[in-house]
């Protein structure tokens, strides 16, 4: 009779450990997707307050010296140049990040967005400061978790964080 029990200790145990595993790897890679979006959003967030805060920036020109210098800065860790360094994460280039501002329209009280092409939004061009900065990464940045035997049906996992700071440079 008690060879029976450990049997069937031994049965559940080996039926247990394979779903406890799964949850395991699963919370692991839950981590990771959590990290990678806290990491972008402090990217993203490092570029506008670096923008934000500079004084005599073209807002309009994403060519800018001190918008190159943020996206470089919020890459890499240096203002100077992006060559040769890794980015903070893999595959996160300049070209996915995107700096915009906004107005706060004074009927509404909403934030919309200032639209370049007209001259009152540039600084540079006798327009008015903007009230904040917009970094975003429109086109998402894509993370795949890994759980060994399961498949996402909706596949790799597109992050679009977005960061509004408020503009404090002149």
């Amino acid at each position: 009779m008690r060879n029976r029990r450990r049997g069937g200790a031994v049965l559940e145990t080996a039926l247990f450990v394979p779903i406890l595993v799964l949850l395991l790897v699963g919370m692991v890679q839950i981590a990771k997707v959590t990290y990678t979006y806290y990491t972008l959003r402090k990217t993203l967030y490092t570029a506008a307050r670096y923008v934000a805060t500079q004084q005599g920036v073209d807002l309009c020109n994403a060519a800018d010296p001190a918008i190159m210098a943020a996206i470089n800065l919020a890459l890499t860790g240096n203002s100077t140049d992006a060559g040769g360094i890794d980015p903070i994460l893999p595959a996160l280039t300049s070209d996915m990040i995107t700096m915009n501002i906004e107005r706060v329209d004074p009927t509404s009280g909403v934030p919309t967005a200032c639209d370049c092409s007209i001259s009152g939004c540039d600084t540079n061009a006798g327009g008015g400061e903007p009230d904040f900065v917009v970094v975003s990464i429109p086109n998402g940045y894509t993370v795949t978790p890994v759980i060994p035997g399961v498949t996402l049906p909706s596949g790799p996992i597109l992050l679009k964080p977005t960061v509004r700071v408020p503009f404090g440079g002149t």
